[in-house]
């Protein structure tokens, strides 16, 4: 397999040039500066968060309020449909209604 020129410069350039292990003093920058990265990151996402909610609360309630019209159009048209008996309770397609019977053993 031949290596570009090119590509091997960009490798070299990151290899260590001494086989030496990191000092403490390096160690611990690293570690310093890794951490210091992750608070950054932290920092950033939150902020983009809140942006994110605040921008989905605004629009929501914008939302909200350009349909408050519709909304109440529809529960009228709802209330006035004709034929729409006003007693029981739906819940996922039964109907429960109380019938008050009376009672046949009563004399």
């Amino acid at each position: 397999m031949r290596i570009d020129p090119n590509q091997q410069r960009v490798f070299e350039a990151f290899a260590r040039r001494n086989g030496r292990p990191l000092s403490p003093w390096q160690k611990i920058a690293g570690s310093v500066a890794a951490i210091g990265l992750f608070g950054l990151a932290l920092v950033f996402s939150v902020v983009v968060f809140a942006v994110v909610l605040t921008v989905g609360a605004a629009v929501w309630g914008w939302f909200w309020w350009k349909t408050r019209s519709l909304r109440k159009q529809m529960r009228e048209a709802q209330a006035n449909q004709p034929g729409r008996a006003q007693e029981g309770l739906v819940i996922e397609g039964e109907v429960i209604r109380e019938v008050n019977e009376p009672d046949e053993r009563r004399p």
